[in-house]
């Protein structure tokens, strides 16, 4: 157990990224920085909007979707019921791979780690009465992100609703993939050629639709900095803003339906100067390197996420503190939209009490703590202005370095990337075991746990009634109808044409997720991980 006074003896204070903290700071500190600007301005370092949250809160999207797709719906109509401002689906492996539930690869895994989606059915029952023309939906999905859109546009159809009424995002990032995750099927080159399709897709039919959530998340659960997770989330962005305009796209077409996607992790003041750090450079990146004249495409607009890779299994009550701490520091920032994670993630899948415990937690910080009422509250801090520069240099060196080898595809097959965020995934695993870095519950302030606590399980029973269903209906359909749809994929494919057309064709006449992307791998391959040592 650590003594009141310990703290006392550390020689060294520093964030996440290495940056040393001084015991106070001065405007000298803050010298030769930028001017602090405003709000709603280039660069956009104090918020993308003039008013932030004096005109409106952000999104409260939680994340959310387990077992069926009967399931799901209800909790989104119970966290909507309580608060909830948009809907974030969270989709089962199988899904997310490729694959239906009734796959031999699927075995073991539907439902589990979030909803299980394979048919135009499927959709309709995960959307059944949620107001699709009012809310936005917010899908984690990647590597068939263009699939689940169209089966969501196909649904929106069925209702009369005009696909221009949509809004929402698919996260459609596969590069982070490659880098950091791993829910990849096609090599990088198709895998950009579908994204690109996507983006010429909704420019014209799904306008208000955001077309790619470019994220730093999950380069932050894998181990990464603050300064990677900004570093490596632009260079990734920076490689499809250059894909879609070499594939004959005009910037300012598309750049203003990019969105971001960040981690907040525990640092608090880093945190908050990552967010504003990474709005100037996105801001400066599309304005001087790309030419873009339109403001919308300068805008770094981001949705937010506690750091899941935070949240202990022991003493999960303190995960609540831990959350809240992390949410502040994203309004604090600037976010546009926000999940925040349940106490028990580190267990299993939420409970409904811990996802709606999550949910109060920003409604808290939005109503009783009058962080809100001002814009960018810490704008001047010498501190937060200090680190955010600081993080603007260090993340602008590792783009340097990344564009000296080749671009982030060659760094990415080379592996560099992966080995700088295993690094520095290292250094903090050391850190915890030396006792460097506390984690309470962990390492220090352990205690012996009560009984067991309430894990919300998935039934066995769930999968089987799911591939019973799309047993059936795959039986009722015209199986000429569906070949001939499946030879439109692949021809589409080899071809180069767009490709979000044949999907919508596809799934409206009850070809199956997995179905299209069978004939996908048939056309593009699979790609095969770089082992990293």
């Amino acid at each position: 157990m650590s003594s009141g006074n310990e703290r006392l003896r550390k020689t060294a204070f520093k964030t996440s990224s290495g940056i040393e903290i001084k015991g106070a700071y001065t405007p000298d500190d803050w010298k030769p920085g930028p001017g602090l600007g405003e709000p709603g301005k280039y660069p956009y370092t104090r918020g993308v909007q003039g008013t932030m949250y004096r005109g409106r809160f952000w999104t409260m999207r939680q994340y959310a979707g387990f077992g069926s797709a009967r399931e799901s719906n209800e909790r989104y109509k119970i966290l909507l019921a309580r608060g909830q401002t948009g809907l974030s689906v969270a989709f089962d492996l199988p899904t997310q791979m490729g694959y239906d539930s009734d796959h031999v690869m699927s075995s073991g895994e539907v439902g589990k780690v979030g909803v299980a989606i394979s048919s135009l059915e499927d959709m309709e029952i995960l959307l059944k009465d949620l107001p699709l023309e009012q809310i936005s939906t917010s899908m984690t999905i990647n590597s068939t992100a263009g699939i689940l859109l169209a089966l969501y546009i196909a649904v929106a159809r069925r209702r009369g609703i005009a696909a221009e009424k949509l809004t929402g995002t698919i996260q459609n990032d596969l590069l982070k993939e490659y880098i950091a995750r791993g829910t990849y099927i096609y090599p990088p080159g198709p895998s950009l050629r579908v994204i690109t399709d996507i983006f010429q897709y909704c420019s014209s039919h799904v306008p208000n639709w955001n077309t790619i959530s470019i994220s730093g998340y999950h380069i932050r659960e894998a181990g990464s900095t603050a300064a990677q997770e900004i570093a490596f989330t632009l260079a990734n962005g920076i490689t499809y803003v250059q894909a879609a305009i070499e594939n004959g796209l005009d910037v300012d077409s598309f750049a203003g339906r990019l969105s971001f996607f960040f981690n907040v992790h525990n640092n608090f003041f880093e945190e908050i100067a990552k967010f504003r750090a990474a709005r100037r450079m996105w801001a400066k990146i599309m304005r001087e390197r790309f030419g873009a004249r339109n403001e919308k495409s300068w805008k770094l607009r981001f949705h937010s996420q506690t750091a899941g890779s935070t949240l202990t299994a022991q003493q999960p009550e303190n995960n609540i503190v831990r959350v809240a701490l992390q949410a502040m520091a994203s309004v604090l920032g600037g976010t546009q939209s926000l999940h925040t994670n349940s106490m028990d993630e580190a267990l299993g899948l939420p409970t409904e009490n811990a996802a709606t415990i999550a949910l109060r937690t920003q409604q808290i910080i939005a109503n009783e703590s009058g962080v809100a009422d001002a814009i960018d509250p810490l704008g001047g801090s010498f501190l937060v202005e200090s680190l955010t520069s600081r993080l603007e240099r260090d993340a602008t060196e590792y783009i340097r370095r990344i564009e000296e080898m080749g671009g982030v595809i060659k760094c990415i097959e080379s592996g560099w990337i992966q080995r700088e965020i295993q690094a520095a995934a290292y250094r903090f695993q050391k850190a915890v075991e030396t006792k460097e870095e506390i984690v309470v519950g962990v390492n220090d302030f352990v205690q012996t746990e009560p009984g067991e606590p309430d894990i919300l399980k998935v039934s066995e029973e769930t999968a089987r009634e799911q591939i019973q269903r799309l047993t059936a209906f795959k039986a009722a359909r015209d199986p000429r109808v569906t070949g001939d749809h499946l030879e439109k994929v692949k021809a589409a494919a080899r071809s180069g044409a767009n490709l979000m057309p044949v999907f919508v064709d596809a799934v409206e006449n009850h070809v199956t997720l997995g179905e299209i992307s069978e004939a996908l791998r048939g056309v593009f391959g699979t790609h095969r991980e770089t082992i990293t040592v």
